[in-house]
């Protein structure tokens, strides 16, 4: 018989004009995948069966959900589980209950257009269709839906990743200001370690050592371990927290009952005193901006920036070089050092326009 197990679930083969087909009988039982088995068998000596694509059947709602609930669920964090849910919500809300074999890259296309008519930023549209993607990604490799990713077609939006926005002295001042107490060493950690929201709302003492003056981060992505210096303020903010709440929560920076502070909680209380300070156009994440720029105002080597920010490539760091011209004065002004050798003299500027006689 033409049946086999393939994890939990019985597959069928069997042969259909001179062509080997393999199809899931979708079920965990071994009788009812024989009934399903035989009737499909019947029904090509009778000529009343057709191979029949699961893209034809299966419809767009229904790979959502089954990338939610076995993927997205398990695998990711909560706030990035979250955010799928919320740019499930768009998708579906266009491609509905389509088949997957309507999900032409055209169709695909109108939806892209639709979006940014909608106010979407370039940035929001493409999360969409790399989501979008990775679904169709997994329903060919893994569950055997459809034979192509049509998403692979479409060209994605150009995205203008330059950073404009830093923390000034006096913002920071005028920030910390209008802060409320427990805002204040949060807003002083990200501008001088550069983590994340979620890196620092994360954050438990176990990861921290004092007397080294390390925190230890697990990059969730890649599973890699970052020992990470910390500067003398970051070292007080720390040792402040710890008289707080070392006693009382194993996390660094919780609310007032011991455990983790939400996301919302922050952003209401930062974008409250960003308001109060008259900080306009600056976002929480800025602070992770902030803290690469003023290192590389003061003249630190972009690899060490890289490093300590934890970006991937170096060239990730490099839409920060153009902040502050000044902080490569350094570099131009070592020609002024260069001299012939056995010479006590500095090299003297040339006289433009001097002409050298043999």
């Amino acid at each position: 018989m033409g049946l086999y197990k393939r994890g939990q679930v019985w597959w069928m083969r069997f042969t259909y004009q001179g062509i080997v087909m393999r199809r899931s009988a979708e079920t965990q039982d071994r009788r009812l995948a024989e009934r399903i088995y035989h009737k499909v068998r019947g029904d090509i000596a009778q000529g009343k069966w057709f191979d029949r694509l699961p893209e034809e059947e299966r419809t767009f709602r229904e790979m959502l959900e089954r990338y939610l609930r076995e993927y997205s669920a398990p695998n990711k964090a909560a706030c990035t589980y979250r955010r799928d849910q919320g740019l499930g919500k768009h998708l579906v809300q266009f491609f509905g209950d389509r088949t997957l074999a309507e999900l032409t890259p055209k169709v695909i296309a109108a939806y892209k257009a639709q979006r940014r008519s909608q106010g979407a930023s370039p940035k929001t549209v493409n999360h969409d269709l790399g989501l979008l993607s990775h679904m169709f990604t997994l329903a060919q490799r893994e569950w055997e839906w459809v034979r192509d990713n049509p998403v692979k077609k479409i060209s994605r939006e150009r995205v203008r990743n330059t950073i404009e926005r830093w923390l000034s002295l006096d913002e920071e001042k005028r920030l910390l200001a209008a802060s409320v107490p427990w805002l204040r060493p949060i807003i002083l950690f990200a501008i001088h370690t550069g983590l994340r929201q979620g890196e620092i709302l994360n954050l438990q003492w176990p990861q921290v050592d004092l007397f080294r003056r390390t925190i230890v981060l697990l990059e969730q992505k890649n599973g890699c371990r970052d020992t990470l210096p910390v500067n003398g303020i970051v070292l007080e903010v720390l040792k402040e927290q710890a008289k707080l709440w070392q006693q009382h929560s194993v996390y660094v920076f919780p609310n007032s009952i011991g455990t983790r502070r939400s996301s919302s909680n922050l952003l209401r209380a930062f974008f409250l005193a960003r308001k109060r300070a008259g900080v306009e156009r600056f976002r929480f994440h800025d602070l992770r901006h902030t803290f690469a720029t003023r290192m590389v105002q003061a003249g630190v080597d972009l690899y060490a920036v890289q490093k300590l920010g934890r970006w991937k490539t170096t060239s990730m760091v490099m839409r920060y070089a153009h902040h502050y011209s000044e902080s490569l004065r350094a570099g131009v002004e070592v020609l002024e050092r260069i001299k012939e050798p056995g010479s006590t003299e500095l090299a003297q500027p040339a006289q433009v326009g001097a002409v050298a006689v043999g």
